[in-house]
This record gives C-alpha cells, sequence and structure tokens, in this order.
C-alpha cells in the first residue's frame, strides 16, 4: 500500500555519487574525515605517509554521495569529493 502517489512522468531519482580524492602526503592523520562521514566511505590505513601518519583510504567507494563533509572538515586540504561520472548505458 502507498501513502502518496506520484505523476506518471516523474523520473526515478538516484542519490547523487562521489568519488574521494586524498592527496596521502599532506594528511596529518586525525581521523576526523573517517568520523564525520555519514556512509563510512573511508578508513584508517595501515601505512604511513612521509610525515609517519596513517592518512585514510577509501574503503567503499560506491557509498560517496559527494556530501562534501571530509573536504569541509579536513584542516590539512588533502581530501575532496567530486561527482562521479554517469556509466555510459545510464547505470543499467
Amino acid at each position: 500500500m502507498k501513502l502518496w502517489r506520484k505523476p506518471l512522468d516523474a523520473e526515478e531519482k538516484k542519490p547523487p555519487r562521489g568519488e574521494v580524492h586524498i592527496l596521502i602526503e599532506r594528511c596529518k592523520g586525525c581521523g576526523f574525515c573517517i568520523t564525520f562521514c555519514p556512509k563510512q566511505v573511508l578508513e584508517s590505513s595501515t601505512d604511513f605517509n612521509r610525515k609517519g601518519y596513517h592518512p585514510p583510504i577509501v574503503k567503499y567507494p560506491e557509498r560517496c554521495v559527494n556530501c562534501g563533509l571530509c573536504t569541509i572538515i579536513c584542516g590539512e586540504f588533502a581530501i575532496w569529493t567530486t561527482p562521479a561520472e554517469e556509466p555510459a548505458d545510464g547505470g543499467k
């Protein structure tokens, strides 16, 4: 049972997709991006960067919705997101 109706010509809405980009050598390993990501896309790496910190890695890239919280929270400007490109076949 549906609680509301929608027009017949309404397009199905998909959540936005994003790609996460990380500058490993700029990261200081604070973990704010990992903590504040609403979709838990990131996790801490076991590897060290040149500064001796554990930078984040993208564990679940398909979950990113390009919200930009990681970009806003990063004080070192080491992480940002961009809109993901749609597949050529329209995602089918």
